[in-house]
């Protein structure tokens, strides 16, 4: 298995507690997942880059952020991208939502053990939460198109909070063309190439989605 230096070597400025919960990430999952499959038996291997450093490809392109933003986390099956980055941001408030029962008791006991006192938990579907976040987080969950309609609601539809780069709105992460599932989108619809941030070869077609819903 991979190690968690992948993860420090990428961002060299975290702290020692930080450090220490990323590393923990990598036995908790196998630990896990050899009793509830939450990752594919081929990619556990590779978790810290197809995993961890995928999901905090939206830490390297936030920056900082001011500590009372919060971030939904819409289907995380176990926990991606929602639990790297609040390791990542201490001081921020995450929610993590899926439908799956056994993948939602995963990334709650993973977040636990790792020491995690910034993330809450709900097993439902989408339309059952009704609070509204700074920003929405997601990971190849299902076509933009049809996530953008289902978490409008829950986007809190203001400009950056003191600190933050980006006014409101959804940060999917997602692979290649998107042409097709964007073009009816009625909000703006922004790439970012993952391979500018980081240089391994499985990030050549990811990118990162944003799409701004701050009025």
């Amino acid at each position: 298995m991979e190690s968690a230096d992948i993860i420090t070597a990428a961002f060299p400025e975290l702290t020692e507690d930080q450090r220490r919960q990323f590393a923990a990430l990598g036995e908790l999952y196998a630990e896990w997942n050899s009793r509830i499959n939450v990752i594919s038996r081929k990619d556990i291997d590779n978790l810290y880059t197809k995993h961890v450093l995928h999901s905090l490809a939206l830490a390297r392109l936030w920056g900082p952020l001011a500590p009372s933003t919060t971030i939904l986390d819409i289907g995380t099956g176990g926990g991606f991208p929602g639990i790297p980055l609040a390791i990542m941001y201490p001081e921020c408030r995450f929610h993590l939502i899926d439908r799956i029962g056994k993948k939602i008791r995963v990334a709650s006991e993973v977040a636990a053990a790792a020491g995690l006192a910034n993330v809450s938990f709900q097993h439902g579907d989408i339309g059952e939460c009704r609070e509204r976040f700074d920003y929405v987080v997601s990971r190849a969950v299902m076509p933009l198109d049809r996530l953008v309609r289902l978490i409008d609601k829950n986007v809190a539809r203001r400009p950056a909070r003191d600190g933050n780069a980006f006014p409101s709105g959804l940060f999917t992460l997602k692979g290649g063309d998107i042409s097709d599932e964007s073009a009816d989108v009625r909000y703006p619809v922004v790439e970012y190439s993952i391979h500018e941030f980081f240089s391994d070869p499985f990030f050549d077609t990811k990118l990162i989605v944003y799409v701004p819903i701050s009025k």
